[in-house]
């Protein structure tokens, strides 16, 4: 609050008396100086909820906001974030598509595929096995397992048991590296961009709308 509007506020014969060079004059000035960051803050605050504006100390709690807070769980505080900072604020941008479709096949691979970069990940439910999912994770993914399986087992129904397995990676043929960041989707697997502001598709056509357990 600027020091003119301040003065106002006071009565008349406070008013007469802030003027230049006075004392209340002087902690007029003071006041408005407390006031400037705050209302800094306050001019902008839009921006701290805005999953690809907020600063990245503050992504992982907006997880909370939309039920992902077990991406980043930890047993410190201070530990680092299990994904990069760009991933999770997909995450955040994507929550109320992901808590819309918790439950389903396309929830869990649309979570596990913005939380890793990676897609490939197929989900079996053997028919010998009612109430049973096998979730196979692609060779990129691999070494993401824990992470992989923390995201499984909240995205799953809660009635279905579950098992994560790792696939093996093909021997290369080509002695060229892979681009960073990059894999080839399987059949049926949509594409989705590695960090930042991913395009996520839409549920395929044996994705049901399933009620969220």
């Amino acid at each position: 609050m600027r020091r003119a509007a301040i003065e106002r506020l006071l009565p008349a014969a406070y008013q007469r008396a802030a003027g230049p060079g006075s004392v209340l004059g002087a902690l007029l000035d003071v006041m408005e100086a407390l006031h400037a960051p705050d209302e800094a803050v306050l001019a902008d605050v839009d921006a701290l909820f805005g999953p690809y504006r907020t600063p990245d100390g503050f992504v992982a709690y907006l997880t909370r906001w939309v039920a992902m807070d077990h991406v980043v769980a930890a047993p410190r505080a201070d530990a680092p974030l299990p994904l990069p900072v760009g991933r999770l604020r997909d995450l955040v941008a994507h929550g109320a598509l992901l808590a819309r479709w918790r439950g389903t096949p396309y929830g869990m691979r649309t979570a596990l595929e913005l939380a890793t970069g990676v897609t490939g990940f197929v989900l079996d439910e053997p028919p010998e096995r009612p109430f049973h999912l096998v979730v196979r994770v692609p060779p990129a993914a691999a070494d993401r397992l824990a992470l992989v399986t923390r995201i499984v087992e909240a995205e799953k129904p809660a009635a279905v048991t579950v098992e994560v397995l790792a696939a093996r990676a093909d021997p290369p043929s080509d002695p060229t590296p892979p681009e960073p960041d990059v894999a080839e989707p399987a059949s049926g697997v949509a594409s989705v961009r590695a960090v930042g502001r991913a395009h996520v598709p839409a549920p395929l056509a044996h994705d049901p709308p399933e009620e969220p357990s």
